[in-house]
C-alpha cells in the first residue's frame, strides 16, 4: 500500500509521525513523509530506510500580523494546489496527517482524489489546523479519551493515544528511584516561571536530601547552579536533556509544561507531576487537566503557582513516598498507539 503522511511544524507533530511511518516501513508499505522545511533535518534523520521526502511550502497562521497571516495562507494555498496536481500522477492509498498546518496540503489534495485520511488530533482540546482539516476526513485519530472543542461532524473519532519513542515503550511501568529525585522540564526553551518557583521553593525545604535535574535555557544555566550550590541543593542543571525517558524514568516527582508530548510520556512510564500549563496555550490548560483527572499529578494555573504553595506541596509529596508510589500507578496508562494507529490506516 502507498501511505502518505503528513507532519510538520514541531517535534510534538514529527515524532508520532516517524513512529507511525517506521512501523507502517517495516510492514511493507510504501511511506512518503511531507513535511515544511523547518522540520526536514528532523524528519530526515528519523525517518525509515526506503521512504522518501517530501516538501510542502507552509508555516502556522497564528502570527498578530494581518500580511504575515494572509502570507501564510497564501503558501498553504499554493502548496495544497501543488499536491492536488502530484496526486493526480501518484495517488497515494491512504494519507494520515498528524495534525499542524503543514498537514492540511496533503488532507485537502487527499480529498479531492477520494483518499481515505485519517488525522490525528495530539491535545485534549482540537487545534485550529485540524478543526480546519476536519471537513475532508475520514477519520480523527486522539490521544486523550476526551477532546473538547470538536465541531459537529460526521468525522468517525477513535481513542488511539499518542505515539512515543521506543524508549519510553522500554521504561514503561518501571518502580520509583524512591531517592527524593526531582525532574524539572520546561521543554526545549525552558520555562522562565519554573527557574522563578522551583529554586525558592526546594531552598525552603527542610528536606535537603532531594536531587534535582533542572533542565533551563542556555543563558540561565550558570546562576541557577550558583543558585543550588549556594543553598546546599544537590543539582544537575543544564540546557538540554538528551534521554528524556531516562530522565523521567530517574525521577520520583516531575514538574513541567503539559505539552501532549510531555504528558503522554509521562503516563507511558508512569510517573507522577505537577503541570503549570502555558498561560496562552488552551491545549496545554486541556492536557493538564485531563492528566490531574486520572489521580496522577497536579494541574496548576501559572498565576497560581508560586514557590510558597509549591514549597508546602513538595514537603507534603516527598514525606509520603507512598502516596507518590499510589500517583504514579494512576499516572500510569498502557501506550499501544502505533499498532492502533497502523491497524486503524491499514484494515
Amino acid at each position: 500500500m502507498k501511505i502518505w503522511i503528513a507532519t510538520g511544524g514541531t517535534g510534538g507533530h514529527v515524532y508520532p509521525a516517524l513512529s507511525v511511518a517506521n512501523c507502517l516501513s517495516s510492514c511493507g508499505h510504501r511511506v512518503t513523509i511531507s513535511c515544511d522545511g523547518r522540520v526536514q533535518d528532523m524528519v530526515r534523520r528519523g525517518m525509515p530506510s526506503g521512504a522518501r521526502l517530501s516538501h510542502v511550502w507552509a508555516s502556522g497562521v497564528g502570527a498578530k500580523s494581518r500580511m504575515r497571516q494572509i502570507w501564510a495562507l497564501t503558501k498553504i494555498g499554493v502548496s495544497a494546489a501543488a499536491l492536488t496536481l502530484r496526486f493526480m500522477v501518484f495517488r497515494p492509498d491512504r494519507v494520515v496527517a498528524f495534525g499542524g498546518y503543514a498537514s492540511v496540503p496533503a488532507v485537502f489534495a487527499a480529498h479531492v482524489w477520494g483518499v481515505p485520511t485519517f488525522l490525528h488530533e495530539q491535545n485534549a482540546a482540537i487545534g485550529r489546523a485540524n478543526k480546519f482539516a476536519m471537513r475532508w476526513v475520514r477519520t480523527l485519530m486522539t490521544s486523550f479519551p476526551n477532546v473538547s472543542g470538536m465541531p459537529s461532524s460526521a468525522t468517525r473519532v477513535v481513542f488511539t493515544g499518542l505515539p512515543v519513542r521506543s524508549e519510553f515503550l522500554a521504561a514503561a511501568g518501571s518502580a520509583l528511584p524512591g531517592a527524593s529525585r526531582l525532574l524539572v522540564t520546561g521543554g526545549s526553551l525552558g520555562a522562565q516561571i519554573l527557574d522563578d518557583v522551583v529554586p525558592t521553593a526546594v531552598a525552603s525545604l527542610k528536606n535537603k536530601k532531594i536531587f534535582v535535574t533542572h533542565q533551563t535555557r542556555p543563558e540561565n544555566v550558570e546562576k541557577l547552579q550558583r543558585f543550588y550550590a549556594d543553598n546546599g541543593i544537590r543539582a544537575n542543571v543544564l540546557s538540554f536533556i538528551h534521554d528524556m525517558a531516562g530522565a523521567i524514568a530517574g525521577a520520583d516527582l516531575v514538574i513541567g509544561r503539559s505539552g501532549a508530548s510531555t504528558v503522554v510520556e509521562l503516563q507511558t512510564i508512569g510517573r507522577p507531576a505537577i503541570l503549570v500549563p502555558l498561560g496562552i496555550n488552551p491545549d496545554q490548560a486541556a492536557n493538564a487537566a485531563s492528566f490531574a483527572k486520572t489521580g496522577g499529578g497536579f494541574a496548576i494555573e501559572q498565576s497560581r503557582f508560586t514557590a510558597k504553595w509549591l514549597s508546602s506541596t513538595l514537603s507534603e509529596l516527598f514525606e509520603n513516598p507512598i502516596r507518590l508510589q499510589k500517583m504514579a500507578v494512576k499516572a500510569l496508562t498502557p501506550n499501544n498507539a502505533v499498532d492502533l494507529i497502523c491497524d486503524e490506516v491499514t484494515k
